[in-house]
């Protein structure tokens, strides 16, 4: 039975009000028509240029693993032994100035968080694990700190995800000094292998996924205390799909779900009641291993519950974005990395919702109307989201070992969930490395930053010289925009609202400017 309260509906609405514009751009690039080739490690292309873009992108360095370590008055997470896995700059975070970014550590076990100014070039460690997680005692150290979003009541919410405990991390004064630095365990969120948090504009909704191949999708109400967003009380909802009719507990690709139904019209079903006393039998608090709940007792505890809940499962779920549709309605969007897809869950109302195959390798065409690309779509992880509400998709594999992964734009040109094309945006040129963390400036909306994670130059036992881990920042403002039709109107062409803009011929220098400005524009909303 569906049970509904005031909190579902108020999290319809506040997620309708995370974006103030559209989404629906058409492409704004000449898109990329092949995968790049990786170098050695420490090659000239990871040093100054890790990314093919497409012409007129800047991409500069702002800090790396190495860098940082030569300078005595800066610190960083390094984890002796962990070869490329010690250090895994994660899905970094913005403050809101735009001025200071916040570096997870993905590491096994004494993970922790970097504070990087760009302001200043340097950096800092927060805080880090005191490695007992490698003999199992987890009370002082952290594992695999994958997700990092700034919050609403400006604190910073960090997670855990296939090491450690499933643990939300609440940093309570992240622009402290490091001494200062305040820490709580957030015990009102379930534990699950944690990548995507997001919050919706007024935060009143928290969402997040538990990445396993039968992994479900999550949303936090934070309760209200003497008017302030609450992080330690709250309600608990999990996405399931009416129409599902496999086992929540199996793998999403295992036989008894490879027919189940998956999309559709869908509910958010309570997990807790209002004060988050636990509505299954599972206790979804429940600290433990990302293993599974079938054949283990250990568990972290939302996955168990999820699963009797009747949880819609999906490959390995990772990020998450939230926006808005044409027709006024809040979405969310979250990438399945082991299906190559992404999909989108319209917010109705009222504990409704829809859920669409946004995009997928299988079904949308690339590049449509341009060059083809032989690239292909090679596990979604992580999402980024521009001013204007258009996402992009960042693979956490390379397409092959000698050639890098990939990162997307979603043509959604009419905004209904589901994307006309994926466009070939960038591709990595780093040996043994991922993207990860495409973040958009919230103070400069042209500007988004990626990290290069464990490449073969972290290994300073392979590479005593090496870059390693590394954050870059990157500019849209003089990207070169792909050939536009002459004999639009100017309204058309500024908004980029036909696909006949495609045509070959050349648009002025205003025109090639629109998308830009309307970015700019959208910022300031």
């Amino acid at each position: 039975m569906k049970r509904f309260t005031l909190n579902t509906l108020v999290s319809a609405l506040a997620l309708s009000g995370m974006q103030t514009v559209f989404a629906g751009s058409d492409v704004f690039f000449n898109p990329l028509t092949q995968s790049t080739a990786v170098a050695t490690p420490n090659h000239i292309n990871e040093l100054n240029s890790p990314w093919q873009t497409p012409a007129g992108m800047q991409q500069r360095n702002l800090t790396s693993l190495g860098g940082i370590e030569a300078d005595p008055s800066q610190s960083v997470v390094r984890v002796q032994g962990l070869g490329t896995g010690a250090s895994m700059f994660d899905m970094s975070a913005f403050d809101p100035s735009g001025n200071y970014v916040f570096i997870p550590h993905e590491t096994f076990n004494g993970a922790g968080l970097t504070r990087y100014s760009i302001i200043d070039d340097t950096a800092e460690v927060l805080f880090s694990g005191d490695l007992n997680g490698a003999n199992g005692d987890w009370s002082h150290d952290y594992g695999a700190l994958d997700p990092a979003t700034w919050t609403p009541n400006n604190t910073l919410f960090l997670a855990e995800e296939w090491s450690g405990e499933g643990r939300v991390i609440e940093v309570m004064n992240p622009m402290a000094d490091p001494a200062n630095i305040h820490l709580r365990e957030l015990n009102s969120i379930p534990n699950v292998a944690h990548e995507g948090l997001r919050f919706s504009r007024n935060g009143k909704a928290l969402y997040f996924i538990d990445e396993w191949n039968s992994g479900a999708v999550y949303k936090f109400m934070p309760a209200m205390t003497d008017g302030k967003l609450d992080y330690t009380r709250g309600q608990v909802f999990v996405l399931v799909v009416d129409a599902f009719d496999g086992i929540a507990a199996d793998l999403w690709n295992d036989s008894s779900n490879l027919a189940a139904v998956r999309t559709g019209p869908a509910h958010w079903e309570p997990m807790t009641d209002e004060n988050g006393t636990p509505l299954t039998t599972t206790d979804p608090f429940k600290n433990g291993p990302s293993n599974d709940p079938r054949s283990n007792s250990d568990t972290r505890g939302g996955r168990g519950a999820a699963d009797e809940l009747n949880a819609t499962p999906f490959g390995r779920p990772e990020d998450v974005e939230v926006g808005r549709l044409a027709n006024g309605h809040g979405v969310l969007y979250f990438n399945a990395t082991s299906e190559k897809s992404l999909y989108s869950v319209e917010e109705l109302g009222h504990g409704e919702a829809f859920v669409r195959l946004s995009a997928s390798e299988a079904t949308t065409p690339k590049n449509l109307g341009y060059p083809a690309t032989t690239a292909v779509l090679n596990s979604p992880d992580n999402l980024a989201q521009d001013a204007l509400g258009n996402l992009y998709i960042v693979e956490d594999a390379p397409n092959r070992a000698d050639v890098g992964g990939d990162i997307w734009f979603v043509r959604d040109t009419d905004n209904d969930g589901v994307a006309e094309s994926l466009d070939h945006f960038m591709s990595l040129q780093v040996d043994g490395a991922e993207s990860t963390g495409m973040i958009f400036n919230p103070a400069h909306p042209t500007q988004f930053i990626v990290s290069v994670q464990h490449p073969d130059s972290t290994d300073l036992a392979a590479v005593a010289d090496g870059f390693g881990d590394a954050l870059w920042l990157f500019d849209l403002h003089d990207i070169v925009a792909p050939p536009c039709n002459e004999d639009e109107d100017d309204d058309e062409r500024d908004g980029f609202e036909r696909n006949e803009a495609h045509a070959m011929n050349t648009c002025t220098h205003a025109m090639d400017r629109s998308f830009v400005k309307r970015l700019m524009k959208a910022s300031r909303h």
